[in-house]
């Protein structure tokens, strides 16, 4: 899943020799250099300077070797995964797990349901919140998981899987601690004038599209920034980075420890439930009978 490229690099800034990284990987010394030289032009950084005594990191190979390790090992895990999924037995339930979908909710739920399914175990599979990827994921209902608790307005989604409705979180906002909002317990539409407020594009949550058309029309002087359709750690980052307010709901709190949410005075929620596929099978239609029984 990765360039293996980076294997020779770190072998390479670990041995400070292309010589001694050719010996640990049983290539020739030229074998390393050109993988370098490609690496390097790929990448159009130099990250190994090459001096008569061995080779070094530069400052921008630093940054590389640091994060190349991050990457192998997430690879590693990632597929380690995925083969633990593909080889599930079929009396386990696979559960998708992220930092913005956490399967907590779901382990609620399997113990009040659990003693319907007596031979069923769990697996969880962890995924990435990518704004860019989400999509992906969920149309991986039935093959990388059974299930997902989430948050779930969105069209896209909901033509995507089924959706068993299980509550509703209510709408915050978060700023930065350093905001001069950060230390109220609670405010008012009229604390948000002046302010930018980051929220989802219009066009796919009837929540927040109806949430827009409220401020737009009775409150224009909240200036609304779009962020990506679904939202990632990178726009709880934007939002710690700057002076913006964040859309968020409560369930997020904890998300960035760099933001503080704070409730507003407005009656606005959105519904979060269980998610599974559209051809899911009938072990996996029982349980979200049980859970619908149960609520």
């Amino acid at each position: 899943m990765y360039n293996h490229m980076l294997d020779t690099f770190i072998a390479a800034a670990d041995c400070g020799s292309f010589t001694k990284a050719a010996e640990l990987l049983y290539i020739s010394p030229t074998a390393v250099m050109k993988q370098m030289n490609t690496l390097e032009e790929h990448l159009d950084m130099k990250l190994l300077e090459r001096t008569p005594s061995g080779v070094h990191l530069t400052d921008a190979g630093t940054l590389i070797y640091r994060d190349a390790k991050f990457m192998i090992e997430y690879s590693r895990k990632s597929i380690a995964d995925a083969r633990a999924t593909l080889h599930a037995r079929d009396t386990t339930f696979c559960v998708g797990t992220s930092l913005l979908n956490p399967a907590k909710p779901f382990m609620d739920l399997w113990y009040r349901v659990n003693r319907d399914f007596p031979e069923y175990k769990l697996h969880l599979v962890t995924f990435e919140d990518d704004h860019k990827g989400i999509l992906t994921e969920i149309e991986q209902l039935g093959k990388k998981f059974d299930f997902l608790i989430g948050v779930c307005d969105s069209r896209e989604w909901l033509r995507r899987c089924n959706f068993l409705a299980l509550g509703r979180y209510k709408k915050m906002v978060a700023v930065s601690r350093e905001h001069p909002l950060a230390g109220k317990k609670r405010i008012e539409l009229k604390d948000l004038y002046g302010e930018t407020l980051m929220m989802v594009a219009r066009g796919d949550s009837g929540v927040n599209d109806f949430l827009r058309n409220d401020l737009e029309k009775h409150h224009p002087q909240i200036h609304i920034e779009d962020t990506p359709q679904f939202y990632d750690l990178s726009v709880f980052n934007r939002c710690a980075e700057t002076r913006n307010v964040l859309l968020t709901i409560e369930c997020w709190q904890d998300v960035h420890p760099g933001l503080v949410s704070i409730p507003v005075d407005w009656d606005y929620s959105i519904p979060y439930g269980l998610l599974y596929s559209l051809d899911a099978p009938e072990d996996v239609h029982r349980f979200a009978e049980a859970v619908e029984r149960m609520i």
